[in-house]
């Protein structure tokens, strides 16, 4: 049985940092992988181009059932932090829209760093490993052992296996098994930055497959609602694009979601319109503004076919109004198989948000992903990932330097 100081699972994001910084603090550590390879899913992150960090990065940008929990981590390790050490690789970046930062290049870069910034002679990384089991004996030591055979020994064992988003690439629920094994609560999980499906009256959009516009996106209720001011892409299926993905983190089945399909538009245009256009059509004014197959479906379910100087100020206000607040009531989502991250998972509750331990198991971490934390669409989820993993390895290497 192979001793080390810690045993971390899973070789994505969160797992791989946590295995290089404790590594450079003389951490003696066992990464465990499913996979055939580390971090499948930063390469395929950011269309191949790693959206790596997000300069905005903070507590407000992340979902959890205690909106505070991620302020520490966060704190420690910000994106300045990762930036500095994409730098010192001589990684070339770039910012894209809204403090969003990717690679010039290839997540590859992203990967490999990670991997050089674990000391070989410390860290020891093994991929395709099955696990049978996972045990903590009567003196806090943790054994993981594989279904081949092999096993692993360590005082501290670090959870960093994701969630169930994205199942081809290997993704599944192992870390909330886990938890509840060692009697830790898990926040009931869902699929996050997702498409949405639209069903009954609203299917009708669905001919609009491919067309795209910038909206404003609302959704949620109470303490829980949100907008986002992007662009909405209609599909096959329903609704996606970033202003989409990114309300879906917050919608509930049932409840409907928002869309101003004109965020730019002073609040009575169409008044204006009438006054300096009146011999002009609302389909013509939409067409002004948004893609025409867009502009056509909205003008058809408006059903405002005379000149504007012929129509009241009272129908030319609803037609604002509705279009300024469309409402769409999907039937779902596409699921774990299209969504880029999981909401919802191991409890904040039983977690300490310095350390990232589990109060009632001594030893035992949890981090990235698989931590009821879930940040927004552009970068904010590896923020999470290199944050806790951070907290995590320092944590680690205190409590066993003690």
């Amino acid at each position: 049985m192979d001793q080390h100081d810690v045993i971390i699972l899973g070789a994505g994001a969160a797992g791989l940092f946590c295995a290089g910084q404790a590594g450079q603090r003389g951490l003696k550590v066992a990464l465990l992988e499913k996979g055939e390879a580390p971090g499948k899913k930063i390469l395929i992150s950011g269309g191949g181009r790693c959206n790596f960090t997000n300069l905005g990065a903070g507590p407000a940008n992340y979902l959890s059932a205690n909106p505070h929990f991620a302020k520490s981590a966060l704190a420690r390790y910000t994106p300045a932090d990762f930036i500095a050490l994409v730098e010192r690789y001589g990684i070339a970046w770039h910012e894209k829209t809204l403090g969003q930062l990717f690679c010039d290049g290839s997540a590859r870069q992203i990967v490999d760093m990670l991997l050089e910034e674990c000391p070989p002679e410390r860290v020891t990384l093994t991929c395709g490993v099955d696990i049978a089991s996972v045990a903590r004996s009567a003196e806090g030591q943790f054994t993981v052992a594989a279904a081949d055979g092999r096993s692993w020994q360590a005082p501290a064992l670090v959870i960093a296996t994701g969630g169930p988003s994205i199942p081809k690439m290997g993704a599944s629920d192992f870390a909330y098994g886990l938890a509840r094994q060692f009697g830790l609560k898990v926040v009931e999980p869902r699929p996050a930055l997702v498409p949405l499906t639209l069903g009954g009256e609203d299917v009708l959009f669905r001919e609009l497959s491919g067309v795209a516009a910038p909206v404003l996106a609302r959704a949620g209720a109470d303490k829980r609602k949100a907008e986002f001011a992007e662009a909405a892409l209609f599909t096959h299926k329903g609704l996606s694009g970033p202003a989409i993905l990114q309300v879906s983190s917050y919608w509930r089945h049932g409840e409907p979601i928002g869309i101003t399909f004109l965020p730019e538009a002073a609040s009575d245009w169409l008044l204006e319109a009438k006054r300096d256009r009146p011999r002009t059509h609302l389909r013509s004014l939409l067409r002004e503004r948004l893609p025409d197959r867009l502009a056509d479906a909205l003008a058809d379910r408006l059903a405002i076919e005379r000149e504007l100087g012929n129509c009241s100020d009272k129908d030319l206000r609803a037609a604002q109004a509705k279009l300024a607040d469309w409402r769409f009531s999907p039937n779902g989502t596409e699921g774990y198989a299209k969504a880029e991250v999981t909401a919802g998972g191991i409890a904040t509750a039983e977690l300490s948000s310095r350390t990232m331990e589990a109060a009632k198991v001594p030893g035992l971490y949890a981090i990235g992903e698989a931590v009821d934390v879930t940040g927004w669409l552009g970068g904010y989820n590896f923020q999470w990932a290199w944050a806790s993993g951070y907290a995590a390895a320092e944590a680690v290497a205190e409590s066993l330097h003690a």
